[in-house]
């Protein structure tokens, strides 16, 4: 029942709920629905709940964090946005191709973020030091790109081939952590490497 397609627990479970009190005109307190679903369904649920509570306050984190490193309200904002980016990009994928949250998808947004903010602390350090040193923003970002750039290049698909690796289970589940944590690790390295030295760039960081 796990692995059924297109199963809703939740309003499988209510439903049920439902019946036993209409068509068997069971008073709600007369009976209790238990079972392996029921615990699989709450925790399911409680994933759901946290997620987002969870999120709101790892983004947070990330910005007062931001904001310490590098005592600049500007960069904190830009800084966020990849991280955004690529946790919206991962759940949005999911909502896409219509796959459930369960317990090993739901943790996807949680790596990708992981993964993204440390890229983006290591790319804006860069390149801060290689404005300093070069006083040019072209140099500067070819300097980083190739550095830095390069070291986040070899990170995310070391990461992505170890985790693709999971698309080889036989329970579906883990293939599709392993498939979606290995485009989390790639959307993570394409927005440190694209989107976050566009916005650099055009917001005259370090400038």
């Amino acid at each position: 029942m796990n692995l059924a397609e297109n199963l809703n627990r939740k309003d499988l479970l209510e439903k049920i709920s439902y019946d036993l009190q209409t068509k068997f005109n069971l008073p709600e307190e007369r009976f209790e629905m238990t079972g392996l679903a029921v615990l699989y369904n709450n925790m399911l649920q409680s994933l759901f709940q946290s997620q987002i509570g969870s999120l709101t306050l790892v983004f947070s984190v990330i910005a007062l964090m931001l904001l310490l490193i590098f005592k600049s309200f500007k960069i904190m904002v830009i800084g966020l946005i990849p991280n955004i980016f690529v946790a919206s990009s991962v759940i949005g994928t999911l909502g896409l191709l219509r796959i459930p949250l369960d317990i090993m998808t739901i943790t996807v947004a949680a790596i990708s973020v992981g993964m993204a903010v440390d890229n983006t602390i290591h790319y804006i350090y860069r390149y801060k030091k290689e404005m300093k040193a070069t006083k040019s923003v072209e140099q500067a970002l070819l300097n980083a790109h190739t550095t830095t750039g390069r070291a986040i290049f070899y990170t995310a698909a070391t990461i992505a081939t170890g985790f693709s690796i999971l698309s080889l289970s036989n329970f579906f589940p883990t293939q599709l952590f392993g498939i979606f944590t290995a485009l989390a690790m790639l959307v993570a390295f394409i927005s440190s490497l694209s989107l976050l030295p566009n916005l650099l760039v055009k917001f005259k960081v370090f400038q």
